[in-house]
């Protein structure tokens, strides 16, 4: 596949996931209502727009104009290592049922971090065989794969949690 296809499916995907989430959260009030609960909402919403917006830098710098695409993605990775550490800092207390993934979620910033440096020094990628960009789509996924995973954990949390304690949080549904 042409990496500019590529990065053009892969862009709208994550706008189309981050447009369901939306639809999700509105139907769930009480998740906004909950301080544990909203920063785990917002790092969802941050899961899919920060590779949504890289994948957009990637289509208008492509392979002609490099320049574009590895300062955006060098910021946008900087942003989501800082907003992953914030999230993780904030709920370290938090009273969230984590699973294994939740648990593990340093590996997003380590993955940000990965793509900033791939950004910065793209000819890390050269030993590997593939193009910078390509390393980078490869990084890339593997962030909306654990973002998935992440949501799944999240909904899981939040239903058990509801279970738990139906008269303080609430249903969230709306007749």
């Amino acid at each position: 596949m042409d990496v500019t296809t590529f990065y053009a499916l892969f862009s709208a995907t994550c706008f189309t996931l981050l447009g369901l989430w939306w639809g999700v959260v509105q139907r769930h009030e009480d998740w906004m209502r909950d301080e544990s609960l909203r920063g785990l909402v917002g790092g969802v919403y941050v899961s899919f727009l920060l590779p949504a917006l890289m994948g957009l830098f990637a289509q208008v710098g492509g392979t002609e104009m490099p320049g574009i695409w590895r300062v955006s993605f060098v910021v946008v990775a900087v942003i989501g290592v800082v907003s992953t550490i914030r999230l993780l800092r904030s709920q370290r207390h938090a009273a969230v049922v984590q699973g294994p993934l939740m648990r593990h979620r340093w590996l997003v910033a380590v993955i940000y971090l990965l793509v900033a440096v791939v950004g910065a020094a793209p000819e890390i990628a050269t030993p590997l065989g593939i193009r910078p960009i390509q390393a980078e789509a490869v990084l890339l996924i593997l962030l909306i794969v654990l973002a998935h995973g992440l949501v799944w954990e999240f909904m899981i949390s939040a239903a058990k949690r509801r279970e738990e304690t139906p008269d303080a949080v609430g249903s969230g549904r709306s007749a």
